[in-house]
């Protein structure tokens, strides 16, 4: 009887717009032939992130696509690792044989450690192994002190006392998914100054393990080869990794994660610029974090893509929609202590619908 070698497992995790999902697109546009599985973290009720990947030119149907990209909803894979993500990797267990590689995109919001813990399970262990952690940075947002609650005088008191660094939740986050990272992109390099990104990468360099190997992209795009075949076997040390949510998930009903909201607003067809100026408003008005969805434009036979992080925007038409399709517009917003009903009615306010 032939003995399957142990499926290698690719784990992509980063900050809300950090450049995930264009990442993992890039990695399946470019797969020369490798057959790979999907796993999709969503936060939040709308699958935009699942979609956004099903739209790749890896050559397959649209059957195939779906059968391929598994989307986990309702948050993190630390909070839901148990109920949905077991399920999904005992099926993709049984398929080892007819697979290659298997890319899991967490969430935003996610702590990578708990799921990389969860390669430490027998059932999973013995048939996978984790072949890389990969952290996004999004290099402009770190630049501009996004991870810290006071980033003027956090910079200025740093030396003094360390611990300010870590004020915010986003801060300790993004130290987190760092802290668990056998290589980190530096993403969007090509949008900051080289001194700004030296910068960052100093930043950086004091969450890491010194052994982590830090890299630059844009737009994510990489060799395959820098990204897949590492053989770090992260399930092996990932016990050794400090992080700041170590306390976590042992019985306590606390989850840092409750901060951020998602809300889901659907529309009918918008203005493209009406809808951008009003978005931006939503966010400078309410500190709106990531903003993330699919616009209907009024005599405009493709679907626009929307994400947003702050008050940058990136948009593009990705696809015709399809002859059965409602043409509406489907947002999701996440950020802290947001009123979905308040900001819907604003939103429709600003677009007069």
């Amino acid at each position: 009887m032939k003995t399957l070698a142990k499926l290698p497992v690719t784990i992509v995790t980063g900050f809300l717009g950090s450049g995930k999902t264009t990442l993992l697109r890039h990695m399946l546009d470019n797969a020369q032939g490798r057959r790979i599985a999907v796993i999709v973290n969503e936060f939040g009720e709308l699958g935009i992130d699942g979609e956004i990947l099903k739209q790749c030119s890896i050559g397959c149907t649209e059957e195939e696509a779906s059968g391929r990209v598994y989307e986990l909803a309702n948050g993190c894979l630390c909070c839901t690792v148990q109920e949905e993500f077991f399920p999904v990797m005992r099926e993709l267990v049984a398929r080892r044989g007819d697979l290659d590689h298997i890319l899991i995109e967490t969430s935003g919001l996610a702590l990578p450690k708990p799921l990389v813990q969860a390669f430490q399970w027998p059932e999973i262990r013995s048939a996978c192994t984790v072949d890389a952690v990969i952290t996004v940075v999004d290099s402009p947002a770190v630049a501009a002190g996004t991870f810290a609650a006071f980033p003027d005088q956090v910079d200025a008191q740093r030396k003094l006392d360390p611990n300010l660094d870590h004020e915010s939740p986003l801060h300790e986050l993004f130290a987190d998914q760092l802290a668990s990272a056998d290589l980190v992109i530096l993403n969007k390099a090509d949008l900051i100054s080289p001194e700004d990104l030296a910068r960052v990468r100093l930043e950086v360099a004091e969450e890491l393990p010194p052994a982590v190997k830090v890299i630059e992209a844009s737009s994510g795009r990489l060799p395959l080869d820098v990204l897949i075949g590492l053989g770090a076997g992260s399930e092996e040390h990932i016990d050794s990794r400090h992080s700041h949510h170590d306390h976590h998930h042992e019985g306590e009903d606390d989850h840092d994660h409750d901060a951020f909201d998602s809300i889901s607003i659907e529309l009918p067809q918008a203005d493209e610029s009406l809808l951008l100026d009003a978005l931006t408003q939503l966010v400078v008005k309410h500190g709106i974090l990531r903003v993330k969805g699919f616009a209907a434009i009024p005599n405009k036979p493709m679907r626009l893509l929307i994400q947003g992080v702050g008050t940058r925007f990136d948009k593009h038409f990705d696809r015709q929609w399809g002859a059965d399709e409602a043409r509406t517009t489907r947002l999701v917003l996440i950020g802290q202590e947001l009123d979905a009903v308040q900001l819907e009615a604003q939103l429709r306010a600003a677009l007069s619908v």
